[in-house]
């Protein structure tokens, strides 16, 4: 039976509802599961509020990549509601010059018609090398992208460009969090989820081996133990 925990669940750049598929499917004992949708802005503010607008009163909150910055974003709008936080894969940071370049190059890509290549160009980026040759979960994330297209895409890479630094505000986040990076994150390496979970005062990191960016599609049982574990005992 399921309880009456809620569990909002954001996905990352270019990535939808498959992105928590089988948390979705193996938690939805404990939680009712709901996985936002961040397409159609390109604010993180806005997308908070979105996400904000259509979830219960009070839930658990996760998000991969991405969807930590718009945690983040959420915990600056309305932390009284989160009742539990999981930071999957991602950063308190505010983008480098570098990344910001790179987030153009890309949008400049999409825009002369080359979004396929796009994914291509970022599977080295969103997965583990030894993953690479795996044409089932290659061909699942090329999918993902496919669905949320190009204009998204163009969206939620302008968001980023433009978020806040998070730093500071984490020592204020007075709920349970898990922090987890998978070992092989070239995206979002370790040492940026050392830092925030050092920073938080309830926080607990678990390292994922074998496992890049997109950690719950890469160690998806993995990812769902974990996060079983932070809705039942955190």
């Amino acid at each position: 039976m399921t309880s009456n925990l809620k569990l909002v669940l954001i996905p990352g750049l270019l990535c939808d509802a498959a992105l928590w598929a089988h948390q979705t499917r193996y938690l939805g004992d404990i939680a009712d599961c709901q996985v936002a949708t961040v397409t159609e802005s390109d604010s993180l503010a806005d997308m908070a509020a979105t996400v904000l607008a259509a979830a219960p009163e009070r839930f658990a909150l996760a998000g991969l990549s991405m969807g930590g910055y718009v945690c983040h974003a959420i915990m600056r709008q309305a932390p009284e509601r989160v009742a539990r936080l999981a930071l999957l894969d991602t950063s308190a940071r505010a983008d480098t010059p570098e990344q910001s370049e790179r987030r153009r190059q890309l949008i400049a890509m999409s825009e002369v018609g080359k979004f396929r290549g796009v994914t291509d160009r970022l599977l080295p980026l969103f997965l583990a090398a030894h993953r690479l040759g795996d044409t089932a979960l290659t061909d699942a994330v090329k999918a993902m992208a496919q669905r949320v297209g190009a204009a998204a895409f163009y969206r939620q890479q302008t968001a980023m460009m433009g978020r806040p630094d998070s730093r500071e505000q984490l020592a204020a986040y007075d709920t349970p969090t898990l922090v987890i990076c998978g070992r092989q994150d070239m995206l979002t390496p370790l040492d940026l989820h050392e830092e925030m979970a050092a920073a938080i005062p309830a926080a607990r990191l678990a390292i994922v081996e074998d496992c890049g960016h997109l950690s719950t599609m890469e160690q998806p049982q993995a990812l769902t133990a974990l996060l079983r574990q932070w809705l039942l005992y955190a």
